[in-house]
């Protein structure tokens, strides 16, 4: 399908990859200005992000000397326990020898070369590259490197499926009011309805999802309520250390949540949930993260409060049936970098009406 509203880089997707690997610095080998919203938000991750600034120069002449000195200086200025040198569009067009300059640089810190564009169709093509020059360096198993094509698969299947990747162009939306939404969230929640609150968010997202179960919880602390969430001690490292903090703070302010799934099994998850909640038979969820993982056939007759942060997201949701969708904007660039639960605009509105 050709899609008409933008879609997720390859590139980007390579950079916040190297990150879960732990990588301390990325080199960008193009110019100053590719990707520079996702470097600059990645280097509030933790990650340094360097960039070799090609320019008409080097597009001619090529640029391996740039990257060879930015390999050196890195491992100079930051002596990193890892570092990723990831490919753009320009370096694919002039041919660039990454692992070449590599070997040439003398640097002695574990370096892994990624050859990737943003010419693409899907933008998993740059997590995949990046797994396996990480599994060619012994950074992660041949086990985990199919575990994360099963996973990279069926995400892309629940986008193309039910989410923004489902039509060649959907109209950003907004989503419901939160103050209504959360109004018929608590009065489904005080009547005495049984409920289920399930958190499949994606990797980091999960920081600011957790928080909406948490404000039902601290709101209703007494409603019949299941908790679940993708919390399982599986993936690469950062997406571990991560569901671990969350767990561990959902845990000390007082939600116990059944663990379906791990957060990097959001898009793989939605069978498995969705048998859970036909067992509970409730008649109202709340679904944070990513809510159209889970096939409408198990969420039929049931009152869907979800909350997801695509503005291209709520179409699709609503033609799914659910009732409330709500967006958190700009989500993303509030969880990265942190390592506790962030308030969500949804859970404070949810507080407010306490």
């Amino acid at each position: 399908m050709k899609y008409m509203h933008p879609r997720p880089s390859s590139i980007v997707a390579a950079l916040y990859t190297a990150r879960d690997l732990e990588v301390d610095v990325a080199i960008l080998h193009g110019p100053s200005g590719c990707s520079f919203k996702h470097a600059r938000l990645l280097e509030e991750d933790g990650m340094r992000v360097l960039t070799t600034s090609l320019a008409d120069n080097e597009f001619i002449f090529g640029g391996q000397k740039p990257l060879e000195d930015a390999l050196r200086y890195a491992q100079e200025h930051f002596d990193p326990h890892r570092m990723a040198v990831i490919g753009t569009c320009v370096a694919m067009i002039i041919g660039e020898d990454l692992p070449s300059a590599i070997d040439s640089a003398g640097i002695t810190t574990p370096t892994i070369a990624v050859d990737i564009h943003a010419g693409y169709a899907e933008n998993i093509a740059g997590v995949i590259e990046t797994l396996e020059a990480a599994q060619s360096a012994g950074w992660i198993s041949g086990d985990e490197m199919e575990r994360q094509r099963h996973l990279l698969k069926k995400a892309n299947e629940v986008e193309r499926l039910r989410g923004a990747a489902s039509a060649s162009y959907i109209e950003p939306s907004r989503g419901d009011l939160k103050h209504l939404a959360a109004r018929q969230l608590l009065e489904c929640a005080r009547s005495g309805k049984k409920g289920v609150a399930v958190l499949n968010a994606k990797k980091e997202t999960a920081y600011m999802f957790s928080d909406e179960l948490i404000a039902l919880h601290d709101t209703c602390p007494d409603a019949d309520i299941t908790y679940i969430a993708n919390l399982a001690d599986r993936g690469l490292p950062k997406v571990r250390a991560d569901a671990k903090r969350i767990f561990n703070e959902m845990t000390a302010r007082g939600v116990h949540c059944e663990i379906v799934g791990a957060l990097d099994e959001y898009g793989a998850n939605g069978d498995v949930l969705g048998q859970r909640i036909r067992e509970l038979f409730p008649s109202f969820a709340l679904l944070c993260g990513v809510p159209h993982a889970i096939p409408p056939e198990y969420t039929q007759g049931i009152e869907c409060f979800s909350v997801t942060n695509g503005p291209r997201q709520v179409q699709p949701l609503r033609a799914l049936g659910h009732q409330h969708v709500i967006v958190e904007i700009d989500l993303h660039p509030k969880t990265l970098g942190v390592t506790d639960i962030v308030g969500s605009e949804f859970g404070a509105v949810i507080r407010s009406l306490a």
